[in-house]
């Protein structure tokens, strides 16, 4: 699976936390994807290897928005911080807007990132593959 996972500053240390706890789950095959400062802090504290993207506001989030706008990224877990205005919020509201478009599943809190990270773990995600198997091509 292909997860990307992003945290406004301020939820940084939330998600770090988070990654440990749920470090066993990460590792059992996925591809981490990140924007830069998350996915370096995530590296930094766990075993786990980090595809970065840009810093969110330089571009991080619309490098992922391009994964899902493909049909390439399986879940997103977004720790927003939603007491603080974002200078991009543009770009997140665009992210949030094709992962609905596509139907990733996407949290953008610790407790239903939780409810999502134990489902993978479960296998509930297994249609994500019939999906990647069945891809549309491109119709001109």
């Amino acid at each position: 699976m292909n997860i990307a996972l992003i945290a406004h500053d301020r939820k940084k240390d939330e998600m770090v936390n988070f990654v440990i706890a749920y470090e066993p789950v990460f590792e059992q095959g996925h591809q981490l994807f990140a924007t830069g400062t998350t996915g370096t802090r995530i590296m930094e504290n766990t075993k786990l290897r980090v595809h970065r993207f840009m810093s969110g506001p330089l571009g991080g989030d619309q490098q992922i928005g391009a994964m899902v706008a493909a049909n390439e990224m399986d879940l997103i877990i977004f720790l927003r911080d939603p007491l603080m205005a974002q200078p991009h919020e543009p770009d997140i509201t665009a992210l949030l807007r094709l992962c609905d478009v596509q139907g990733i599943p996407v949290a953008t809190n610790v407790a239903t990132a939780e409810i999502l990270v134990k489902a993978l773990y479960r296998g509930d995600f297994a249609w994500r593959e019939l999906v990647h198997k069945y891809k549309p091509g491109i119709e001109e």
